[in-house]
């Protein structure tokens, strides 16, 4: 229903002369959901600014339905924000320093149970400028749920937390959905994304694009399927997926990716990884099965460990008369080992 819609972006995008940080792209987000959208780090900061009102972008930011987002206080009772570099009072106690901001929000509830619930109570009274970087970034989550929001909006939440921030993260994301209000996470790490929501989102000069991702306890045993007298129905749609999504899995979810995501792939101390963009991902799938399946789609197999996208070679660069590489067209600009036996057939596939 559009009265649960909190956030809507239509036809919003962000060029500035001739840089283009994404193409105009729509996006809704309602009580009881989270997402997660993500981009590299710069593009996610951009973002974020749009979202808050300290930039201006194409097309319209809308919440609750009312009006534009470059009116960001009219919010601020509605939306609680998590910050990547959050300015905290450090000569406040975490205690004290929630109480002025329940205080500015004029909000009521109880601090030591929200001290609780980000494992903070024990350093209640400790000054700020004493508490370690994820004993601050708690504090931060703490200080957005003070006003009680129907939307908290994060930035890069759970970079270089440690283990016990994370679970208190997630704890808070799934406790936002169950009270029927709303996260978004604006995150530069794929499997952060989908550790943190299935609803994940790619943002780049393209637009936006969602990703597949898939909760294994949602997946459906063939006999399952069989017993439901749909088997031959799903069949064929497994297959297909099969054809154009390759696998892999990030704790109990699996993200399946469109091959043209793919940089490469390398089998490493016996485990097959998807390398896209900057993030590396596990697959069950082994190299031969994999090269099989991608060569429609334009994938080399160019070396033992190696399977490399060619679109997205750069290069082939010789380092000496029977060594060569391909580099790669990416951010970390990848160096990808090129067997001298597999150099003829590369030429036969690129025509040279």
């Amino acid at each position: 229903m559009e009265q649960d819609v909190v956030l809507k972006m239509e036809n919003t995008g962000k060029v500035e002369g001739d840089k283009v940080w994404f193409r105009p792209f729509d996006f809704q987000l309602k009580h009881g959901e989270a997402a997660a959208i993500q981009c590299d780090h710069v593009t996610g900061k951009l973002l974020f600014q749009l979202l808050i009102g300290q930039e201006a972008a194409s097309g319209t930011i809308a919440y609750f339905n009312e009006a534009s987002a470059r009116e960001p206080k009219k919010y601020r009772h509605r939306i609680g924000v998590v910050m990547h570099e959050e300015g905290l009072y450090e000569r406040l106690a975490p205690a004290a320093y929630l109480k002025f901001f329940q205080t500015l929000y004029g909000a009521a509830g109880d601090i030591d149970e929200l001290l609780h619930k980000v494992n903070l109570y024990g350093v209640r009274a400790k000054p700020i400028k004493h508490l370690d970087y994820s004993q601050r970034k708690r504090l931060a989550f703490a200080k957005a749920l003070i006003h009680n929001p129907e939307l908290v909006i994060f930035e890069e939440p759970d970079q270089n937390i440690d283990l016990e921030s994370k679970v208190i993260l997630r704890g808070l994301v799934s406790g936002l959905k169950e009270q029927g209000k709303a996260a978004l996470i604006i995150t530069s790490n794929m499997e952060s994304a989908v550790i943190l929501t299935s609803n994940v989102y790619r943002l780049n000069e393209a637009g936006l694009k969602q990703i597949a991702v898939v909760d294994q306890s949602e997946i459906l045993t063939e006999d399952a399927l069989t017993e439901n007298g749909e088997a031959d129905t799903k069949e064929n749609q497994s297959f297909q997926v099969q054809l154009e999504r390759i696998p892999a899995k990030v704790e109990e979810k699996i993200i399946l990716f469109d091959p043209t995501e793919i940089d490469f792939i390398e089998s490493m101390d016996g485990t097959v990884h998807l390398h896209v963009k900057e993030n590396s991902f596990p697959c069950t799938i082994t190299l031969n099965q994999l090269t099989e399946r991608l060569e429609p789609f334009g994938f080399f197999r160019c070396h033992r460990s190696y399977i490399v996208n060619l679109q997205k070679v750069r290069e082939v660069m010789t380092w000496t008369r029977n060594s060569y590489s391909l580099i790669l067209d990416d951010h970390n600009k990848s160096n990808i080992p090129l067997s001298k036996g597999k150099l003829q057939d590369l030429k036969k596939v690129l025509r040279m």
